[in-house]
């Protein structure tokens, strides 16, 4: 009789340095949950006070949130980014940008050397590498984000792969086309040799991932590696009011502060792992 196949996860928090905020949920939520992981935005509002406190738990696994949408810059470049060096809101427009003009594919590719300096310089060791919004599903930005990555060390990359049915819902057109997507970035980083997640949920709770779904979700994951990823923050500030209005970060980290949910992970015999597990 074959032995079921087996299942672990990856819990993660992105946003890492967008407010002081969300350091200090993510930093509650690693020292009293269940986080081990966190990406942080290096141009962030409060990326110093990120770093600061990450370099206060060493066992806080740390690696790069690119930023190529709705979000500072390092470099402050007018052909991708406005007056403030802040990138634009529309993906749609920044993905035609990205993939047909060459002066911005020439601006994203230093930009997002730039972050990856700015995390070597920090101190931390780089856990893995994802993007704000997913935007390394984009194969310009997927491939400097891998280029670059290369060349610092990077070793795994987030794959925003969701399968409908542990999150009670049903595939649509835009699952299709996202595995399209998918396909394009697995390629890459199978050339690359690097490693990534089966799974990932948080697309479509994002920012609801309460602590009643983290429960229900925890018993139907499939097997392979999920990488289960949150918003959580003790609070929103005027930014992240008018990025993210209809998030409840205090419900997040109330899911990752939860003990009912920390023993669903036993009961349902689901290790708990990081990316260097991998």
């Amino acid at each position: 009789m074959s032995l079921p196949a087996q299942r672990r996860a990856i819990v993660s928090a992105d946003d890492f340095g967008m407010s002081e905020e969300v350091n200090e949920a993510i930093e509650i939520a690693h020292r009293e949950g269940i986080l081990s992981t966190a990406s942080l935005m290096v141009a962030g509002p409060a990326a110093v006070d990120a770093v600061r406190r990450a370099k206060k738990m060493p066992d806080l696994r740390v690696g790069l949130h690119v930023v190529a949408i709705e979000g500072k810059s390092v470099l402050d470049l007018p052909a991708i980014t406005d007056e403030q060096g802040w990138f634009g809101r529309n993906q749609l427009r920044l993905g035609v940008e990205y993939f047909f003009r060459p002066h911005s594919r020439r601006a994203l590719r230093r930009e997002i050397e730039a972050q990856f300096r700015a995390f070597d310089l920090s101190g931390l060791t780089l856990d893995h590498a994802n993007a704000h919004k997913h935007m390394h599903l984009h194969p310009t930005v997927g491939k400097f984000l891998i280029e670059s990555g290369l060349k610092h060390g990077l070793k795994a990359v987030r794959t925003p792969l969701e399968p409908p049915k542990p999150v009670e819902s049903t595939e649509t057109l835009g699952d299709r086309a996202l595995r399209r997507w998918i396909s394009v970035l697995h390629h890459q980083l199978s050339r690359a040799g690097l490693k990534t997640n089966d799974w990932c949920f948080g697309l479509r709770w994002s920012g609801h991932m309460t602590p009643e779904r983290i429960q229900g979700l925890i018993p139907r994951l499939p097997p392979g590696v999920s990488e289960i990823y949150f918003h959580p923050a003790t609070g929103q500030n005027d930014m992240m009011r008018r990025f993210m209005p209809d998030y409840d970060p205090t419900g997040e980290l109330a899911a990752l502060l939860d003990p009912a949910v920390r023993k669903s992970f036993g009961r349902a015999n689901v290790d708990r792992i990081g990316w260097g597990d991998l």
